[in-house]
């Protein structure tokens, strides 16, 4: 079964906003066997919301449109809808109740504008929003169905997860995806290609490999299609086995989670503590572990030692090595990881200390340059490596790898 996304508001296309509805939608469809077949992003404009239905109405089985369901003169969604199929608009009693005591509420007065939000097409079954005056509508023509929810993400996830997804699911007769994720560090798409060529040429029609690229690491997504489960999830386990014992070092989790939460989950079953001395990538990594639920039961902290009085202070580097060698130097960079272990009392550490420009750079150290160092159980990695010019790429470059070092050294 295929299905269209549809995003109305110019807020969208000004960037005003960023359009996380569809990303989240499609998510959860592709999990219960529907297919996005296309996404689009259209202006608050009767013609192009006309042209869009039309043209989705010949390419998918079902029509998901968000936005435009507002009170407001420019929200026409529900308006343009009621034309596309004909009908008048009627009040609804439910909703206008649910309405009126979402006013009472607040004691607020009732006026005409959000009156009119009960008002919907004459031929769509009404979905409650719990959440907002504005009621998501359900319509079924010519062998489509098309539903119309609100923009405002937190009532249009609610809606969609307690009434729209139970309703597919119950009406329609949907096939079986599955969907297994491998993520690989350290190593580009192109040379994990060539190593697993003859695994992916063997797969059986029915499961695909998807090569999903990202700065420093490379996702690698089975996903297999069936009419019904059978031995789905065992066939794609067998072939991820194979892959993963393929790639080696490379691998650092079957599961899609972000690579900084892979290693906190490792380091946590192991019981062991990490901290971070940052130079170059300003607390940038830091933020990484942090932005994770539980990270403190494995990140201590750390310090972002950006100066030369901070890197003496804080982390114990010697000032004749800043002097001598400069703070891009494999000298300070192992001087401030053995700082970070002492210091903060982790039982892993990670350093980083580079030019991330766009200025600063020299002949021998240009921008780009970046030393990583990474430590614990007496064992450490020191490599120097040479990014770009671009200044926000270097500092996530330098997060990524230093994350992809720490996995080559807890492997």
């Amino acid at each position: 079964m295929l299905a269209e996304i549809i995003t109305i508001g110019d807020e969208i296309l000004i960037g005003q906003i960023v359009d996380t509805n569809s990303a989240w939608m499609a998510t959860e469809l592709n999990q219960i066997g529907i297919r996005v077949k296309q996404i689009s992003s259209i202006s608050d404009d009767r013609e192009h919301i006309l042209k869009a239905l039309a043209e989705a109405t010949n390419r998918v089985d079902i029509v998901f449109i968000t936005g435009g369901l507002g009170p407001t003169k420019d929200d026409i969604t529900k308006k343009t809808l009621a034309e596309y199929f004909g009908v008048e608009l009627v009040e609804d009693a439910e909703t206008l109740e649910h309405v009126k005591g979402i006013f009472a509420r607040y004691n607020r007065p009732l006026l005409e504008v959000n009156r009119l939000q009960a008002y919907v097409p004459a031929n769509c079954k009404v979905i409650f929003n719990q959440n907002g005056t504005a009621p998501g509508m359900w319509f079924y023509e010519n062998k489509v169905t098309y539903i119309s929810m609100p923009g405002v993400p937190f009532e249009m996830m609610y809606m969609m997860t307690e009434r729209v997804l139970p309703q597919i699911k119950e009406l329609f007769k949907l096939p079986v995806i599955i969907h297994k994720t491998i993520l690989t560090a350290g190593e580009g798409e192109s040379f994990l290609a060539e190593r697993i060529a003859d695994i992916e040429d063997s797969l059986p029609a029915h499961i695909k490999l998807a090569y999903l690229p990202k700065l420093g690491m490379v996702r690698l997504r089975l996903s297999a299609f069936a009419d019904q489960e059978t031995d789905l999830q065992e066939q794609v386990d067998q072939f991820a086995q194979k892959i993963i014992e393929r790639i080696g070092a490379a691998f650092v989790i079957d599961e899609d989670i972000a690579l900084e939460k892979a290693i906190l989950n490792k380091m946590e079953a192991q019981g062991l503590t990490l901290s971070v001395a940052e130079s170059c990538t300003g607390g940038y990594l830091s933020h990484l572990f942090t932005q994770h639920p539980g990270c403190s039961s494995v990140f201590l902290g750390g310090g972002v030692t950006y100066a030369y009085e901070l890197k003496e202070s804080i982390l114990g580097v010697k000032q004749e090595t800043l002097d001598n060698f400069g703070a891009v130097s494999e000298q300070t960079v192992k001087e401030m990881v053995e700082g970070a272990l002492k210091n903060f009392k982790s039982d892993f550490a990670i350093a980083i200390t580079g030019i991330a420009g766009p200025d600063g750079g020299t002949d021998t150290k240009p921008v780009g340059t970046v030393w990583i160092a990474v430590a614990g159980n007496q064992k450490m990695l020191i490599k120097k490596y040479t990014f770009g010019n671009k200044r926000r790429q270097n500092i996530e470059r330098s997060a990524v790898t230093a994350l992809t070092m720490l996995n080559t050294l807890l492997t």
